[in-house]
């Protein structure tokens, strides 16, 4: 790819869209992760308002200190770059004490990280709507629309996608053009709703670069009998994901009523 050319590209459309749309700027979740990095930079390279805001609940101490330094080197790169902690932790605890107590069990605990990123989702948009932001997802396209690695109404509840088109090596391709933060390019990427050091490899079995590598395989109308060894677990892997999360990345349905059963006029 041309990074400086998609940079500028991107760049653009946000800044197009939110006139078009009459908005002040943009309002960005910072995990110390790369894609939210890359997000809030291309962001703030349109001039436009730009918040940065970080949300911890029980966060793992390497992702805020990653989340601030890159902050703290946008604030100084960008004029427009404002930013604000909102520590979610309280609010999540108290969350979970007006709920029915349930037995301890891995659905628990993954829809409580759902409801973690939810809560996210809801203080972003409070601040959109305080300052007539648009919420920009952080998403790249093998999340978005290989294995819907995302929160439905969390992380995914968002206003405009400036990276859903890009797979994750093309946004550390951007991620180093962009001079994001060294320790963020290094950083194994991790969704942060465990309150612990879980990567995503750790939670789907397989890598971006081998989820890529479906992906591109998938398009290409292969199926796991073309494949074997690794290769043939990490594409059944990768399907899955992207069949189990279909309900994610297809609109939502919708009941149609027919005709015949309409009260005629």
């Amino acid at each position: 790819m041309q990074p400086e050319k998609t940079i500028d590209y991107i760049v653009n459309w946000l800044k197009e869209y939110a006139v078009k749309a009459k908005m002040e700027g943009f309002v960005v979740g910072i995990s110390g992760g790369i894609d939210s990095a890359v997000t809030s930079s291309l962001c703030a390279k349109t001039g436009l308002r730009t918040l940065c805001v970080e949300m911890p609940i029980h966060q793992h101490a390497s992702q805020v200190t990653r989340a601030q330094e890159h902050i703290d080197q946008l604030k100084k790169r960008f004029a427009n770059v404002t930013d604000t902690r909102v520590d979610l932790t309280p609010v999540f605890e108290s969350f979970k004490t007006t709920l029915p107590t349930t037995p301890q069990s891995e659905t628990l605990f993954l829809t409580l990280a759902n409801a973690r990123a939810r809560l996210r989702m809801t203080t972003l948009y409070y601040f959109a709507g305080l300052h007539r932001y648009l919420v920009a997802g952080t998403g790249n396209k093998v999340e978005d629309f290989g294995v819907g690695f995302y929160t439905k109404y969390g992380d995914g509840g968002v206003d405009l996608s400036p990276i859903a088109d890009l797979m994750k090596s093309e946004v550390y391709t951007i991620g180093k053009a962009l001079d994001v933060p060294q320790s963020i390019l290094n950083a194994a990427p991790t969704d942060g709703l465990w309150g612990d050091s879980r990567t995503d490899e750790d939670q789907i079995g397989a890598s971006y670069d081998e989820l890529e590598w479906a992906m591109h395989m998938k398009d290409n109308g292969k199926t796991a009998t073309d494949f074997e060894g690794r290769q043939r677990q990490v594409f059944e892997i990768f399907t899955r994901f992207n069949t189990a999360n279909q309900h994610k990345m297809l609109p939502i349905p919708v009941c149609e009523i027919p005709q015949e059963l309409r009260m005629r006029v």
